[in-house]
């Protein structure tokens, strides 16, 4: 398995351009993205100077993700850093391509954002034990189902079609994050609590922001995230 480095990925192997043309969604998606940015900062939403508002409409929603990808960057970067104890060759690989994933989905959102980006987030990672597999995993685990639930609850209220594409390809690779990070638990990778039945569908459990930054504020030191007008 690669295990291309973070400096790597944003430098050079993984810059703008080349994210878009992985993702399929090209100069189009640029572009519509700078077009909302030149209109309009935060969504005419009146800022609180005690939160962080990640603004309204499709701009919202942008900033809603750059900051789940944030501290999923942050976490996996943690993670390699300062590796659990006994953490295996195999489980390193696994673990620094998911990292790589997430620092590649970070460095998109900022760059496709430019200066209507919120700022670099502070993490708080004080309630994980980076020494311990158990409590890495787990938070791990967390992070992919939150990130899961969180694209896939965006998804209906993305206006702009380049956009929801866009949104697809990630969220494809956030749940074969949750898939692969289940299988290194020995967990059941689509048990009830991520797959709902019900009318005889089988549907990947989705969440709006609010209830995802309720769960998110909690690793960010500082002033709150607030997404009440995300996708309006």
């Amino acid at each position: 398995m690669k295990t291309t480095t973070q400096d790597n990925i944003v430098g050079g192997s993984m810059a703008r351009r080349s994210f878009l043309k992985f993702a399929g969604a090209g100069a189009a998606a640029v572009g519509v993205v700078a077009t909302a940015a030149s209109c309009n900062k935060h969504g005419g939403v009146v800022s609180d100077p005690q939160v962080i508002d990640l603004g309204s409409g499709d701009l919202g929603i942008l900033n809603y993700a750059y900051a789940l990808e944030q501290l999923e960057a942050a976490f996996y970067t943690q993670v390699i850093a300062s590796p659990f104890s006994g953490i295996t060759a195999m489980e390193t690989s696994y673990l620094t391509d998911i990292r790589d994933h997430e620092v590649a989905h970070r460095e998109f959102f900022k760059a496709a954002l430019g200066s209507n980006a919120i700022g670099s987030l502070t993490p708080n990672f004080s309630k994980i034990n980076f020494a311990d597999r158990t409590s890495v995993l787990a938070a791990a685990k967390g992070f992919e189902d939150l990130g899961v639930s969180a694209y896939n609850g965006a998804g209906a209220m993305i206006k702009t079609a380049d956009y929801l594409v866009l949104a697809g390809k990630i969220v494809s690779v956030e749940a074969r994050h949750a898939a692969l990070i289940r299988a290194l638990l020995g967990v059941y990778p689509v048990d009830d609590s991520i797959v709902t039945l019900s009318a005889g569908t089988s549907l990947e459990i989705s969440q709006d922001p609010l209830t995802v930054l309720n769960v998110a504020n909690a690793f960010v030191s500082g002033k709150p995230l607030y997404g009440g007008n995300v996708g309006k």
